[in-house]
């Protein structure tokens, strides 16, 4: 069957469906559950004959929330929260990896094109930074304290105004997509061309080690989620561009809704990111190994959560019929 008799002849059925799912005591869980069995057929079938196809990407949407609906009154699983950050959100963040990897590659080679400059020409970090802050932080490495801005202020203070900034940056680089997916990109360039040759001017000032040792406590955590946003700007620009067999409407809806869902996930990180930063960047003379530490132990917890956990749940449950089965 071609796939635009195929959505021609259940479309109805999964819109119906859908709608169902959104509203309370709709359909009793028998019901329910014989729809979803239909459902995962029709996954089955999508997953066979048009595995890259956007319809399978909805199906297995659909077939996710379903099974949170079904199985959310179960005592194992009663807890809607953390339903949600364990295995929504992952296995949402699992259909879209390539659109992470994507957004990281357009990070770090924005990254390496700031490093780059500034070992071409050292005003290039004025250009960037601002001749103010490079100044300021001329003046703190002849005191030998190159970050010594990190411990000025108030530390509550800072945490407000740090943490509310990086989740509008955030919520920027993702609603941003509504206008194409260059305007994600462009954010996410420009903060690795910023990142990038700030790091270049302080590994040619000699400070590089002690620097960024301090620099990406915080940074691990901020850095990646703002990636993540942007990739979420990606999801968002791409459903307004490509809506495939959807109309344009509810390609944007359902990219809006994804991408919504992958940037809220980065909130508690940048939470973190900006307590890291304003109560523990400002011991910038602390120990080399005891930021390195830090910054390990930060790494794994962001690249598990983004990365390694979400791959695991796709690759236990296979598919959505198996996760009905567990």
């Amino acid at each position: 069957m071609r796939e635009a008799a195929f959505i021609k002849k259940n479309k109805e059925r999964w819109i119906s469906f859908e709608k169902s799912l959104t509203k309370s005591n709709v359909l009793i869980p028998d019901k329910l559950a014989d729809l979803y069995l239909q459902l995962v057929n029709d996954l089955s079938y999508a997953q066979t004959y048009y595995p890259k196809s956007k319809t399978t990407l909805y199906l297995n949407d659909l077939a996710r929330k379903a099974h949170l609906s079904i199985y959310k009154n179960k005592k194992e699983s009663s807890n809607r929260i953390i339903t949600f950050w364990k295995y929504e959100i992952p296995l949402l963040i699992g259909n879209y990896q390539k659109d992470l990897l994507f957004s990281f590659i357009i990070f770090f080679i924005s990254f390496g094109i700031g490093l780059f400059s500034v070992y071409q020409n050292m005003d290039f970090v004025r250009i960037i930074m601002g001749d103010e802050y490079v100044d300021k932080t001329l003046s703190n490495i002849e005191k030998g304290d190159p970050l010594a801005v990190y411990h000025n202020g108030f530390a509550i203070v800072d945490f407000i105004v740090i943490t509310f900034n990086n989740i509008k940056v955030g919520f920027i680089a993702f609603v941003s997509g509504i206008l194409t997916p260059i305007f994600p990109i462009f954010m996410l360039f420009n903060n690795g061309e910023m990142i990038g040759s700030f790091d270049g001017f302080l590994i040619q000032q000699g400070v590089g080690a002690r620097a960024n040792s301090i620099l990406w406590i915080h940074g691990v955590f901020e850095i990646f989620v703002i990636i993540v946003c942007g990739a979420a700007g990606i999801i968002l620009g791409k459903s307004v561009l490509f809506p495939n067999t959807f109309t344009r409407l509810q390609s944007v809806q359902k990219g809006f809704g994804d991408g919504m869902k992958i940037c809220f996930s980065t909130v508690p990180f940048f939470i973190c990111a900006g307590f890291l930063e304003s109560f523990v960047t400002r011991y910038s003379l602390m120990p080399i190994p005891i930021a390195i530490g830090i910054i390990i132990i930060s790494l794994c917890i962001i690249v598990f959560y983004y990365i390694i956990y979400p791959k695991k749940l796709h690759k236990k449950f296979n598919s959505y019929e198996q996760i009905s089965k567990n």
